[in-house]
């Protein structure tokens, strides 16, 4: 059984430390309220993954190869391009919310914003729901 050798772990940072070296203003304040977001939802404090990603949560998986590792359930992290969140968005249950979402962007499970000005605060937060419900979220 193979452990994965991962970067992104859970660690002891200071997450409001992460956060307020944010330089951009508005994604700093929109980190700030999905990572409210996130704790609402999930009733769990936040916590770094890497030196870049804030986790909430996390679940163990393993592969058919033996492979196996531990990994955030649901979380975000301040890009560059966008603010990226971790909740599985390209889910069959979240097809018709994210209709409703408003703009954005995703990629295999990730959903990207450019501001949470442009995006259905309601709406987000049952897709984050969606992604701690799951065994498996991305």
């Amino acid at each position: 059984m193979a452990k994965a050798n991962l970067k992104t772990t859970e660690n002891e940072a200071s997450v409001s430390d992460f956060l307020n070296k944010i330089e951009n203003e508005t994604r700093k304040k929109d980190c700030f309220t999905v990572s409210k977001f996130m704790e609402e939802i999930t009733h769990l404090p936040p916590k770094m993954w890497g030196p870049a990603i804030v986790g909430f949560g996390s679940y163990h998986y393993k592969y058919d190869s033996g492979r196996e590792g531990d990994m955030l359930k649901v979380g975000f992290s301040p890009r560059k391009e966008a603010l990226t969140l971790y909740i599985g968005a390209n889910a069959e249950e979240n097809k018709e919310l994210l209709e409703k979402l408003g703009k954005y962007k995703t990629g295999k499970g990730c959903l990207y914003i450019k501001s949470l000005d442009d995006v259905d605060h309601k709406i987000l937060k049952e897709l984050i729901s969606n992604g701690f419900k799951r065994e498996n979220p991305c």
